[in-house]
């Protein structure tokens, strides 16, 4: 209760702050390194919507500084991978904007002037330590089962030795001085957070000796000059804030109101790993789920929301942004249950079909799927397609199937192809049976055509001519699909429908 109060009062504080400030300017800084995943999508919609929530801007910013980690076509499929989800920013390596470059490694200019202010103010140094020495401090250190860090060697080198060292040419990378005197920061979700860096870590590389700066330096650098005024991340960084406010103390700059977010865990406990395709957002899309399906389901595994709902409602993306608050964010971490994406993305499903405008997208994504799912019957024509058997297939299927893609499961192949070669019954000894149930169906009223009356009637006919029901069913089968097992044959008939069904059996009578 005492820790929740104290929370409270310190995000109406906060808030003050906030609504004193310039505009909301908010950032999504991946560094592309593989695919953008659950973990990094909940990062970046979480800023996103406090950006619309406040009318302010969200940046997308490519933090490439680690060139060895760096994988081709990373950045696009990030790009991609937000324009899918909806997560649409203002300023980006596409779109430019005012403060841009929006990739790191486009703005070494920038690192290399600034890095000079704090060289020239003391607050940093060079550092001419060799890689082996580091390692024998290492190892040294584990020896005495230490925490391995930096022992500040170089911080100590007189301006004579620096410029001697330079001279010579000698190798470096440039350190940044760690206070003594721990820098408290008020976390937006967590409180008050102090954090002493200088007694777990040694001075960190600002600056490593290729040039390039390191992910702290090069953060704070561009969280400035593009005027970010909230930083919304995960919980991993808390413990390098302390240390980003220390440098921006360093530069005499105004640091941006630091939010963390708590981590969101496998259903087993275990961390998201860049290693499981079934978190990747480019894998899930694949599958055939819908982006806000995506989304309420990240969202019901970190907070932020009153999710009034749970698992039976989907958010549009105007209640995301209207209900998205701060003050509402778990300070726990939470477990993804993948069942819960694929409620979610039903419930999209049948909020597409409840609003005819969305017919024709539904319709063509559908025949792509098929298509692709049975290339080899393109060109027979032998694929109903039309718009009007799509559209009663989805309706149909919006209670029985979580994704669009199950309904090419090859299960369910008889709602798209039809049989190519008539199966035939001469010998059977259904044919009458076959011809009487045509009959019934075109009397039949549509209002009372349903699985129910079907197998009703099935058992009726078969009974009446004395054929054993499992071979009816097992002929009625062939007929409509080709196939030896798949649903019930009432519900593949009431699937069909009435017309499509005579279609079939009248193909084999005939």
């Amino acid at each position: 209760m005492h820790r929740n109060i104290l929370r409270t009062l310190n995000i109406q504080f906060v808030q003050k702050r906030f609504f004193k400030r310039d505009q909301v300017r908010v950032r999504f800084a991946p560094s592309p390194t593989g695919f953008l995943h659950l973990g990094g999508l909940r990062t970046a919609l979480y800023n996103y919507l406090f950006a619309r929530a406040n009318n302010g801007t969200f940046i997308l910013r490519i933090e490439d500084t680690d060139q060895s980690r760096c994988v081709s076509e990373a950045i696009e499929n990030i790009q991609n991978d937000l324009l899918w989800s909806g997560i649409i920013p203002d300023e980006d390596p596409i779109r430019g904007g005012p403060t841009g470059p929006y990739i790191q490694s486009k703005r070494l200019e920038l690192y290399k002037e600034q890095v000079l202010k704090l060289l020239s103010n003391q607050s940093a140094y060079y550092c001419f330590c060799t890689e082996s020495r580091l390692q024998l401090l290492r190892r040294e250190a584990l020896k005495c089962r230490q925490v391995p860090k930096y022992d500040n060697r170089c911080r100590h080198l007189s301006s004579d030795e620096v410029k001697e060292k330079l001279n010579k040419g000698q190798p470096y990378c440039i350190r940044f001085k760690l206070s003594s005197v721990p820098e408290p920061f008020d976390d937006i979700i967590y409180g008050k957070i102090v954090h002493d860096v200088a007694q777990t870590e040694g001075d960190p590389i600002i600056i490593k000796t290729d040039g390039y700066p390191t992910y702290h330096f090069a953060n704070v650098v561009d969280d400035h000059f593009m005027k970010i005024s909230h930083v919304l991340r995960g919980i991993e960084w808390q413990i390098s804030t302390a240390k980003h406010v220390m440098m921006y103390k360093a530069f005499n700059w105004v640091p941006p109101l630091y939010g963390h977010l708590p981590l969101i865990l496998n259903s087993d406990g275990t961390k998201l790993s860049k290693r499981q395709n079934d978190i990747h957002i480019e894998s899930i899309r694949k599958s055939g789920i819908f982006p806000l399906a995506v989304l309420n389901y990240v969202i019901h595994a970190g907070g932020g929301f009153d999710n009034k709902g749970g698992a039976h409602y989907i958010n549009s993306y105007e209640e995301l942004i209207k209900q998205f608050d701060v003050l509402k964010i778990k300070l726990h971490s939470n477990k993804l249950l993948p069942e819960k994406l694929l409620e979610f993305n039903k419930l999209e499903i049948s909020k597409l079909l409840a609003n005819e405008r969305n017919n024709k997208f539904l319709v063509e994504r559908i025949k792509k799927l098929v298509m692709e799912a049975f290339p080899h019957r393109k060109t027979d024509g032998s694929l109903q397609l039309d718009e009007h058997h799509i559209i009663s297939v989805l309706k149909w299927g919006q209670h029985r199937v979580s994704k669009l893609n199950d309904l090419v499961s090859p299960n369910l192949a008889f709602l798209w192809i039809i049989p190519a070669i008539p199966l035939d019954i001469t010998n059977s000894g259904c044919l009458e049976v076959l011809k009487k149930l045509c009959m019934k169906l075109i009397d039949i009223d549509v209002q009372n055509f349903n699985k129910t009356w079907i197998n009703s009637y099935l058992k009726e006919l078969a009974t009446e001519h004395e054929i054993p029901f499992a071979k009816l069913m097992s002929v009625l089968r062939g007929i409509l699909s080709g196939l030896k097992e798949g649903p019930p044959v009432g519900e593949m008939i009431e699937i069909l429908g009435k017309d499509t069904t005579l279609i079939r059996i009248n193909r084999s009578i005939s």
